[in-house]
């Protein structure tokens, strides 16, 4: 019964002692492959890669500053009337809230009511507006200074 065991555990003792190789530590990988090094060729192509990528970033940003313009809701209870710039970071708004109009000053990190009108003031829409209240045209301009 003793030499049946002692068959047994070294039968399957034999195979685990082929596997382990005294040649390299435990852990260690069994081959270390080298890495060829990179031509030309690969840094041009991350070169496009990183180029396409920075693309359609300034793409999409070209694309969200135009659209922005056209978000703006109507008929709500708080609109912008008139945008005026005054300088570089500067500008006057007016805006309406209900019946209330506002002539706000908008400054990087301030915001000051310059005005609160008595009286709205009609303003041009987009659907038209009296001629009192429309822009003139440049031509207009142009003929009234030139004196015609």
């Amino acid at each position: 019964m003793m030499s049946r065991v002692l068959i047994l555990t070294a039968s399957l003792l034999v195979p685990l002692a082929a596997l382990a190789d005294e040649s390299r530590p435990f852990a260690a990988p069994a081959t270390v492959q080298s890495v060829a090094p990179s031509g030309i060729g690969s840094l041009g192509q991350v070169t496009l890669s990183l180029g396409i990528v920075l693309a359609v970033i300034f793409g999409a940003a070209w694309v969200l500053r135009r659209v922005r313009g056209f978000s703006k809701a109507t008929g709500g209870t708080l609109d912008v009337l008139a945008d005026l710039p005054l300088g570089q970071k500067e500008r006057a708004v007016l805006i309406r809230c209900g019946k209330t109009q506002l002539l706000l000053g908008v400054a990087p990190g301030r915001i000051s009511t310059l005005h609160i009108l008595a009286e709205p003031i009609e303003t041009v829409s987009a659907g038209g507006g009296t001629p009192e209240t429309a822009k003139p045209s440049f031509h207009a301009l142009l003929m009234r200074s030139l004196g015609k």
